[in-house]
């Protein structure tokens, strides 16, 4: 039977075996093999019907009316045949022998075997094809009433996708009857998404070429899984492109090529192997997600200093010294396994390194702590939001600087302006160099084309210190630009200066991103690499390949060990610096991934797209934890994490600031609502939607309604102002920047 939808069925005459010894009026095992033939004597009516027959009968045809009234044409007259025990044009069935049963395994093993054969060049993307052949075609033999079949056939082929798709495996083996595919999860999940493969253009061509050829032999039946159960992207991958499959096999050795956005959408064990070792493939390297141990000295001299902070300033009743807060934040938690300063070197620290960590230690302590909902009140998180106006769209890119002193903006004009966020003017770090007059802004020029990212270098707050106290400077002294002109500059925050031009991109720079402790920073671009740098270096020190788009998204992991990004080809990935290999690959985005940010506790990765849709993934076991709706579409353009690694926030084009409840399950987040948007000023509570919002979204409904999953705590709608950046300071204080377009 056709699937309801007029789906095409791979086994048109599946169903006519009902679950019972008697599927209409005949049987597989009572038909006589010798005699008189069936048909030289036909009788001169039907004989007459039992009871139970009768009412089998009565059921059919209330069904068949069901069908008729509901407009399943094709479902109906399927029905009929089967119930009547004849063909659409009233031939009697014949017996169902082995030729007339579906041929799933006949043709899954032409198809494995012609793949195996295949040419070394599309042999590794091609056997992909065979993983979401072979569950859909269990999964029909099951539906099909044919227990047996598909016990055999799972157990003669679930060893060649043991090492890639163990749990899948492990979770579809117990299957045995059709009720069981509606209780499983994971056959749940495969029977109501379709399956994404991506293939180039050869392969697929030869693909389809090859199961035509092989039409009556089963081909037909791998034929209509993939059209009905699978969704095919084909891309274009000439030999002459430098990041074509031949080209990537030509640098990286054979058989290693990128590897694709491909499955159910979230459903990924997260494994970046791209190799052709199918003892290798979905292996998961183990990840040190851990805090990179402070060096030995420096944890001494910040330890000295917190001691004299707390007796010149102890700490009111009920309040940790700073010593104590210090010794909570560097605990190492027994199940984490962290990297080693040998692993990752950094230069030698400094007095003003030794200020910042006070600093943050001081931070940490005095902050508004944020524990997510208590008691399904989500926190009272407070942004401040600062709006650009006369911008005339021409503003690409803002950051804040940790200190919560500066902001930046690079611009379409290919210039770049700092501006100070309490308005006053900007102190000269040289008075006597500076021979500018006194201003709140200050303007960077040099690039030679329009401004993609800026970013500020890790700093603190400027401490408040007494007289006579040596003053050490914890400002935001530096600033790294990316442009269209296929470079980055560090500029001097000292002396309004470009320092150095760091050349090796062939192709605009997107984005860029300092590490958490400075020194390092990754840049993403349209040759579709990512590129680690060393400031004092003018040359590269690592280059990610992998992505077949453009890298859009950067960002590194607390730790400093792992750089992600992300990429148009709708993929996000996980590096490791130390040896350039990627750990980890997350799919499931359906459009291109706009903003992305780890948790501070190393332990999450949130990604958003411009569909509107935020995903948060585990990274160590590489999973989807849920997705999060709630934005209109246009692109997620920031996101940050809380203190806490409780609580996300995010801002994007449709011009509102949202704050999210990160714990909860992929269930809850999966029951979301229809409001309209509220108006300017209002704020839209996930749990209680204001009723004058609702009320506005019926009277007036321009476009279409924005689905909100339970997650969002809350949502703060600008004028008409797109926000670019959102941060959550080190006191759990949102900051939010945008520009105003009338």
């Amino acid at each position: 039977m056709s699937a309801p939808g007029g789906a095409p069925s791979p086994a048109p005459r599946g169903g006519s075996m009902g679950p019972g010894p008697n599927g209409g009026n005949m049987t597989m095992s009572s038909q006589p093999m010798s005699g008189t033939p069936v048909h030289s004597a036909p009788p001169p009516g039907p004989p007459p019907p039992q009871s139970g027959a009768m009412s089998q009968q009565n059921l059919n045809q209330i069904v068949i009316d069901y069908l008729a009234k509901k407009g399943y044409s094709r479902t109906e007259a399927m029905l009929r045949m089967e119930s009547a025990n004849q063909e659409i044009d009233g031939r009697p069935l014949p017996p169902l022998g082995e030729d007339a049963r579906p041929k799933f395994r006949k043709g899954f093993e032409l198809l494995k075997a012609w793949v195996e054969e295949n040419l070394d060049l599309y042999k590794p993307e091609l056997r992909r094809v065979l993983w979401p052949l072979f569950v859909y075609s269990f999964l029909n033999m099951i539906t099909a009433f044919y227990p047996q079949d598909a016990k055999q056939f799972f157990d003669a082929n679930k060893n060649m996708f043991l090492p890639e798709h163990t749990d899948d495996v492990r979770k579809l083996e117990p299957i045995s009857l059709p009720e069981h595919v509606q209780a499983n999860d994971t056959a749940k999940l495969y029977r109501t998404n379709k399956y994404r493969i991506v293939l180039s253009n050869p392969a697929y061509t030869n693909l389809l070429q090859f199961l035509e050829s092989k039409e009556k032999e089963g081909g037909s039946v791998m034929n209509a899984i993939l059209s009905s159960y699978c969704t095919v992207k084909t891309m274009d991958r000439a030999s002459d492109d430098r990041f074509s499959f031949a080209a990537m096999l030509g640098q990286v050795g054979a058989g290693q090529f990128p590897s694709e956005d491909e499955g159910i959408p979230g459903h990924h064990p997260g494994s970046a192997y791209t190799g052709d070792n199918p003892a290798m493939a979905g292996t998961l390297p183990r990840l040190r997600l851990g805090k990179l141990p402070m060096e030995q000295e420096l944890e001494e001299d910040v330890r000295a200093e917190l001691a004299d902070q707390d007796a010149k300033e102890p700490p009111a009743a009920g309040r940790n010294t700073l010593v104590q807060e210090f010794e909570q934040m560097i605990k190492k938690e027994e199940d984490e396994e962290a990297p080693t300063r040998a692993d990752i070197p950094f230069p030698p620290s400094t007095a003003r390194d030794v200020a910042i960590e006070c600093m943050k230690v001081r931070e940490n302590r005095d902050r508004f702590k944020i524990e997510g909902r208590t008691g399904g009140v989500g926190p009272g998180v407070s942004v401040c939001m600062f709006t650009f106006h006369n911008t005339f769209d021409s503003i690409n890119c803002m950051d804040f600087s940790d200190d919560n002193m500066l902001v930046a903006a690079g611009f379409a004009q290919s210039y770049i302006r700092v501006w100070s966020l309490d308005g006053k003017n900007i102190e000269a770090a040289y008075p006597d160099l500076d021979d500018l007059p006194p201003a709140n802004s200050r303007r960077l020029i040099g690039h030679a084309g329009p401004v993609y990212a800026v970013a500020f270098p890790p700093c603190a707050t400027k401490a408040d210190t007494n007289p006579g106290d040596e003053y050490v400077p914890t400002n935001a002294r530096f600033l790294l630009s990316s442009s269209a002109d296929k470079t980055i500059r560090l500029w001097s925050l000292d002396t309004w200066q470009c320092l150095v031009v760091y050349k090796g991109h062939d192709r605009p720079v997107w984005d860029l991103r300092w590490g958490p402790f400075g020194h390092y920073f990754v840049s993403g671009g349209s040759d579709r690499t990512a590129r680690l740098w060393l400031t004092d270096h003018i040359r590269q020190q690592r280059i990610f390949v992998g992505h077949d788009q453009d890298v859009d998204c950067v960002c590194f992991h607390p730790n400093s060990a792992y750089v992600f990004t992300a990429s148009s080809d709708k993929t996000v990935r996980m590096w490791a610096i130390t040896t350039g290999n990627a750990v980890r690959m997350f799919t499931g985005h359906t459009g291109n991934v706009t903003a992305m940010e780890c948790s501070r506790d190393g332990k999450l990765l949130a990604s958003a797209d411009d569909a509107g849709s935020i995903f948060l993934w585990d990274l160590a076991p590489g999973r989807l934890l849920k997705r999060m709706r709630g934005h209109g579409k246009g692109g997620i353009w920031s996101l940050s994490w809380s203190v806490e690694s409780t609580v996300l926030v995010s801002g994007g084009a449709d011009g509102t600031v949202r704050i999210w409840d990160v714990v909860g399950s992929q269930d809850s987040a999966n029951q979301g609502r229809v409001i309209g948007e509220g108006g300017a000023g209002a704020k839209l509570d996930a749990s209680n939607a204001p009723a004058s919002a609702a009320a506005a979204s019926k009277k007036k409904k321009k476009g279409k309604d924005v689905v909100v999953t339970p997650d969002q705590i809350s949502a703060f709608p600008t004028k008409k102002s797109p926000v670019y950046k959102v941060k959550f300071t080190n006191m759990n204080l949102v900051i939010a920047g945008g520009a105003y377009l009338p």
